[in-house]
């Protein structure tokens, strides 16, 4: 007896689930599911269906039999749902009981769509969704207008009648919600916190959605610790925020009344820890003169405006230090288009045939095909080919303007439109070999000394992940196929929706007003991405004006904690 979660966490569990099945014999045949949730209203065969995302991930791979499966129905009258939800409880109470629960978490806390208020004994029943997980929603719908405002679910007290219990968390994103969800009070508006109650669950996260966790943040807090030079720096520039001191101003008693003696007495002084700390972060800061300089260089841009958000100022100095630089537009960032972009620009076009005669009638076929489409296109219906090539040129076209503020030719730009992107649909399909052979053949051909790869898993839709994943497989194969060569230097970087912190950093890059200047120039060339995006995730501010507090905000930091003071900043990891 298995319940089951939907949305993007735990594809990588159906995925996996369908390797043991096809590969190793594991068998669906006598199990038993119940899924948690379904939108209402919602048609099954719709594109946003969670019945029709557990067949397409998980049911049609697999040896289960139809009869077994059970799937809340979001197509049934409203007044039919308390019957139907009555007879959902009655189903899992007549098969046994759920053995083992799948479970994922939104930004709310919400687990299934129990959202803020929910009880703890609340069972399966119509519920009204919270603005905040419409909003996360609106990527998968392409806008919050069309997520519905409500939902059918398991209640929190069917769920904590299961006898196991499995969270799944990743990304920075997540972190904030799973520090309350294990560490906080059992609180009404955030339902996860019931599950503590439950003597059998486990929550299985990544360690940026760990990030927040007292074993993690501030270990020192729960029990004796081994002090190394990076939790060292961890914990003295948390004592620095503490007590809103710098560095080299905190003392002997700031140590001890926030429980870190012990660190003071392995440094013999507060003085002695305060400076080797100061020294540490002092020594990550690495503008023009010592960056690289005659090398070459792939910066591996997930969507077509990754590089000149999170990358621009880098690139800008990388490119005055005469490096060979090379952009890999990893997929094309069509399904991120709007529609009226698509209709502005073939108007362009067709004006263009006409005044200057040029291929007229074909523009003019093609112009009526892509209107006829788009007039009667529903929202979230994939995009016919030809209206995702001129979404897909468009976004080119904006990449390499983008790049020319920074001094970067257009011939630097590599277009590699991976396959697993090309779905139309905000869902993309796993990563397979033919991506990995792609970026491959591009180190292959270039090269490079250095690779910069975007490290942040918070993006609205996961696409930065799977880019992360593919870049990593090609790496790895390179290095097998070609032992004596010299694997490239890899530094992470972060972009729209998180930064590296100035602990985790290895390397901060200042950056000048002007720089910074450019920087939002070059952002502001992607002008389908301008004003409104179509997928900025939960922060509603433009991506320049994020950038600019971001990178602002990093060299802050670094002031408060009384080291010099910049105008702005970027922060990188070597890998």
């Amino acid at each position: 007896m298995l319940g089951l979660a939907t949305g993007s966490t735990p594809i990588g569990v159906y995925r996996e689930l369908i390797r043991l099945h096809q590969e190793e014999g594991l068998s669906f045949a006598r199990v038993v599911t119940f899924n948690l949730d379904e939108y209402y209203p919602m048609a099954p065969d719709s594109l946003h269906s969670y019945h029709r995302f557990m067949w397409e991930n998980l049911f049609d791979a697999v040896d289960i039999k139809p009869e077994n499966v059970h799937i809340l129905p979001g197509d049934i009258p409203r007044e039919a749902v308390p019957q139907m939800a009555a007879r959902y409880e009655a189903a899992i109470r007549a098969a046994g009981g759920i053995d083992l629960q799948l479970l994922g978490i939104g930004k709310t806390g919400h687990i299934g769509f129990n959202e803020p208020g929910s009880g703890g004994d609340s069972r399966t029943r119509l519920v009204s969704l919270d603005p905040i997980t419409r909003k996360d929603a609106a990527a998968d719908f392409f806008g919050e207008e069309n997520v519905p405002r409500e939902a059918i679910t398991m209640g929190v007290g069917t769920i904590l009648e299961a006898r196991e219990i499995l969270i799944l968390a990743t990304g920075e994103h997540k972190a904030e919600i799973i520090r309350k969800a294990v560490e906080g009070e059992i609180d009404l508006e955030v339902a996860a916190t019931f599950l503590q109650r439950h003597p059998n669950t486990i929550c299985y996260i990544d360690r940026a959605a760990a990030a927040l966790l007292a074993p993690v943040a501030t270990p020192w807090l729960l029990d004796e610790v081994q002090w190394t030079a990076e939790l060292t720096v961890q914990a003295v520039t948390w004592l620095s925020r503490q007590t809103g001191k710098a560095i080299l101003k905190l003392t002997q008693r700031d140590y001890a009344e926030h429980k870190l003696s012990s660190l003071v007495a392995r440094h013999d002084s507060a003085g002695a820890v305060n400076g080797a700390v100061f020294n540490a972060l002092g020594s990550k800061i690495r503008g023009r003169s010592k960056l690289p300089t005659g090398r070459r260089v792939i910066c591996f841009s997930p969507h077509p405006d990754d590089d000149v958000i999170s990358v621009g100022g880098l690139l800008r100095k990388l490119a005055q230090n005469r490096n060979d630089i090379w952009l890999g537009y990893m997929t094309s960032g069509n399904i991120a288009v709007f529609d009226h972009d698509v209709r502005r620009h073939l108007d362009f076009l067709s004006r263009l045939s006409r005044e200057w005669r040029m291929a007229e009638p074909e523009v003019r076929e093609i112009a009526i095909r892509v209107e006829e489409h788009l007039a009667r296109k529903a929202p979230g219906e994939v995009d016919i080919p030809e209206v995702l090539d001129l979404k897909r040129l468009i976004r080119e076209s904006e990449a390499v303007s983008g790049l020319g503020v920074l001094g970067i030719p257009a011939r630097a730009a590599r277009f590699l439109n991976l396959p697993f992107y090309q779905t139309g649909r905000v869902r993309k399909d796993p990563v397979g070999p033919a991506d990995v052979a792609i970026v491959r053949a591009l180190l292959d051909e270039l090269q490079p000394d250095l690779v910069l790869v975007a490290g942040d898993l918070s993006d609205p839709h996961g696409t930065h992940r799977l880019c992360k994943e593919v870049i990593e497989s090609a790496l790895a194969e390179r290095a097998a196929a070609l032992p004596e060569v010299a694997r490239p230097e890899v530094w992470l970087y972060r972009g729209a929706w998180q930064e590296w912190s100035v602990t985790e950093a290895t390397w901060l890059v200042p950056l000048s007003q002007e720089e910074l200047r450019l920087k939002i120039q070059a952002i502001f060339k992607h002008q389908s991405q301008k004003d409104t995006a179509p997928f900025p995730g939960q922060d509603e501010r433009e991506f320049w004006q994020r950038v600019e507090a971001r990178n602002k905000g990093t060299a802050d930091e670094l002031n408060r904690l009384g080291l010099a003071e910049y105008f702005a900043m970027e922060a990188y990891v070597v890998a």
